[in-house]
């Protein structure tokens, strides 16, 4: 009897806070309404779009709780990375390889890794998500962990909306209000998603407008066509510790591939130039219970960081790398 009371109870809280939240939600969303239209959202624009906005409980859950915070690397890697992945990427560019292939030659950006960023970003469009933006950019925005950057992608969703460039009726995404085949934020879409169809609308559900979005995004943010990611590496004990960057945050002390050859076993065994800049990432250190200190360790590079400013996540600019080495054995 006592666990069916304490089951009701949490129950009862539970509801309890949701449905003050809720309450403060609707007092939030009056006052958002008034500096949008005072950041020059039309009033049209702002009732349009808010009026379906809600408190979405779930939305705070998933914020919480994100698996790159919480799987060791190599479980991360191979479960986005496996074969089936390989499959359907291969699939799909045998459907769609013309365009694709114009795409990455325009713009000097790897096919492979166009497939690797969609495959995991969104399973090759299979997993776009159900959730409302709105909604969700509504709650993020209200609540207080990152209130500043969710309230200015809603503001930015807006404007979009606003300007005719996107379509209100297909937004929907992830519960992080991102949106599409590549799972773009609202600041995204606004600097570097383009109409590449020309029909005047900015299709992100579609191969032509999400690929060449894409290949922009990340062209304009550095990529270099044909230069490594990173090689796994093994440490020597030796290396000073502010050499392991754990956090995807900053990459920090940078030095040449020579400087750090001497705390690399067996450096000879990978095809490294001396005169590159690099740096050293232990992506479970500080973050798995138990890791060890100096494994798994990777050695990255430029094209590993600018996968970063794509999202900035140590593992997954390493499964976006090794998907994409993967289609290059096999297309």
């Amino acid at each position: 009897m006592k666990k069916i009371t304490v089951f009701f109870l949490i129950i009862f809280a539970f509801k309890g806070k949701v449905l003050y939240a809720t309450d403060e939600f609707n007092i939030w969303l009056k006052n958002f309404k008034r500096v949008a239209v005072e950041k020059g959202i039309s009033e049209r624009t702002v009732n349009d779009a808010m009026s379906n906005a809600r408190f979405l409980p779930k939305v705070i859950e998933y914020d919480r709780y994100q698996p790159e915070f919480y799987e060791d690397t190599f479980t991360y890697i191979r479960k986005r990375t496996g074969q089936n992945k390989l499959k359907q990427g291969l699939s799909l560019y045998k459907k769609e390889k013309n365009i694709i292939n114009k795409i990455e030659n325009k713009f000097l950006v790897e096919k492979e890794l166009l497939l690797a960023l969609m495959g995991i970003e969104t399973n090759f469009g299979k997993y776009l998500g159900k959730m409302d933006i709105i909604s969700s950019l509504a709650t993020l925005s209200f609540d207080k962990r990152r209130s500043s950057f969710f309230t200015n992608e809603l503001i930015i969703l807006l404007s979009l909306l606003d300007n005719d460039v996107i379509d209100k009726n297909i937004l929907y995404g992830s519960w992080a209000g991102a949106f599409g085949n590549f799972q773009f934020m609202p600041s995204t879409i606004k600097n570097y998603a383009l109409d590449y169809n020309n029909n005047e609308n900015i299709e992100l559900k579609k191969i032509e407008d999400s690929f060449a979005s894409a290949a922009n995004y990340i062209k304009k943010i550095g990529w270099k066509k044909n230069d490594h990611c990173f090689y796994k590496i093994n440490l020597k004990e030796n290396i000073p510790s502010k050499y392991l960057n754990s956090s995807a945050k900053k990459i920090r002390n940078k030095r040449t591939v020579k400087f750090f050859k001497k705390y690399l076993q067996n450096p000879d065994a990978y095809d490294l130039n001396d005169n590159t800049m690099s740096a050293i990432i232990t992506p479970d250190k500080d973050i798995i219970p138990g890791a060890k200190n100096l494994k798994p360790a990777y050695i990255v590079f430029g094209n590993y960081e600018r996968i970063l400013k794509w999202n900035r996540s140590l593992r997954f600019a390493l499964a976006v790398c090794t998907l994409k080495d993967k289609f290059k054995n096999e297309i």
